[in-house]
């Protein structure tokens, strides 16, 4: 596994989900190393150095550090390529002999230049968890204000204050794509988008796949607050939506809005809160106590203004059969309907009504869990997703012998 973030350094979702998939192969019997990027997170955080203790379950991970730090990182996003960790990069892979070399969020860790790495027999595979193929901020956000619909990216870039990356234009990304075996979306709607904007391969939609217990869960099932409440999860930036669904809540004094995360936006987020007492901020919450919360809320919030490529809170939800109310944008409406685990909403009025539904009608709350917890264990259970890795893992090994054959 190389990508640039990796527990404990890490912003997102995206760094769980490369976690959770190294876990699960490993504790199929399979052998992951994982490469990941200590100066990028660095470079972007201002918190304190997070404990690293060695992976519980035998996942070796090896931290790449430089006293060139966010120097480092400027040289692989202007370049395109790993200047000063490539020869580490390159004995770590070439010494493991590894037979699947999966590529992630590798914006800041290599880049398309990675792609090259390992023997003529290794399968090389990239998992798409943002949209950094098709978009140099990522996330399809353009000029910081409205979801990104068509090409714009030399303003928009100016407007995020990051120089344009020469390397994304001409042949050289083509070339380096093809060394990759095979691309994995998320979503169905991650690999649509992906389309859209021009990318020329073809795309295998594979989603996270969640463990039934997470390793730090307590065994008190207790709930962790008396008043009824609806739950948000995820980081605390604009992009999120929060800003929209806090002052909503000025008018719905019967439950509570618990909000689990940290980010950039969090004391706008708080100020914008001060007179409501009916809106709580838990900051930082560790996976195990989190599930505690999903449990017990009457359902999970997801505002997201952006296109998300997935939604694994969602699957978090549901895997505690625990509703969605989701902004009906990007990739949210498919898991939720897939589900028929929760509503969709498109402006405060449709989020209020739909908090009031499953509030006012346990019965139905309880037939949408139902439904929401069935739907995980099949599609986004990791008993279920790892299984259909590996096919696809197997399935290009095969089609790389049959074009070496030929």
């Amino acid at each position: 596994m190389i990508t640039t973030f990796y527990p404990p350094f890490h912003f997102g979702g995206d760094a769980i989900a490369i976690q959770r998939l190294s876990r699960g192969l490993v504790r199929r019997g399979h052998q992951v190393e994982v490469i990941a990027d200590t100066d990028a997170w660095r470079a972007l955080s201002d918190g304190p150095l997070p404990d690293d203790p060695p992976d519980p379950f035998g996942v070796v991970v090896h931290r790449l550090s430089s006293r060139l730090g966010m120097f480092s990182e400027l040289l692989t996003h202007q370049l395109g390529r790993p200047v000063v960790h490539l020869r580490r990069i390159r004995r770590i892979v070439e010494e493991g002999g590894f037979d699947v070399i999966n590529f992630h969020n590798v914006s800041l860790v290599g880049g398309p230049g990675l792609f090259s790495l390992g023997s003529e027999e290794a399968v090389r595979l990239y998992m798409a968890h943002e949209h950094w193929l098709i978009c140099p901020t990522h996330v399809l956000w353009r000029h910081g204000r409205e979801r990104c619909d068509e090409r714009d990216c030399l303003r928009c870039l100016a407007h995020y204050r990051r120089p344009p990356q020469l390397w994304r234009e001409g042949g050289v990304v083509t070339r380096e794509l093809d060394r990759v075996d095979r691309f994995l979306a998320i979503s169905e709607f991650s690999r649509r988008k992906h389309r859209e904007f021009g990318f020329p391969r073809a795309m295998d939609v594979l989603p996270y796949g969640l463990p039934e217990r997470e390793d730090d869960e307590p065994t008190d099932a207790a709930a962790p607050q008396d008043r009824p409440y609806f739950l948000f999860v995820g980081r605390l930036e604009e992009i999120k939506g929060l800003d929209e669904v806090i002052p909503a809540m000025a008018r719905y004094p019967q439950a509570d809005l618990v909000i689990a995360g940290t980010g950039t936006q969090e004391a706008h987020l708080r100020s914008l809160a001060t007179d409501l007492p009916n809106v709580r901020f838990l900051g930082w919450v560790d996976s195990g106590t989190l599930r505690s919360w999903y449990r017990h809320c009457l359902a999970l919030v997801v505002p997201s203004l952006c296109y998300e490529t997935f939604g694994i809170i969602v699957a978090e939800a549901f895997r505690d059969g625990t509703p969605v109310i989701a902004r009906d944008v990007g990739p949210l409406p498919e898991l939720v309907r897939a589900a028929d685990g929760g509503a969709l909403f498109r402006d405060a009025e449709g989020l209020l009504a739909a908090m009031a539904r499953l509030q006012g009608d346990p019965s139905e709350r309880a037939r949408m869990g139902a439904s929401a917890r069935e739907a995980f264990q099949t599609h986004w259970s990791e008993d279920v997703v790892i299984p259909r890795y590996l096919e696809i893992v197997e399935e290009a090994r095969q089609e790389r012998s049959a074009r070496r054959a030929s």
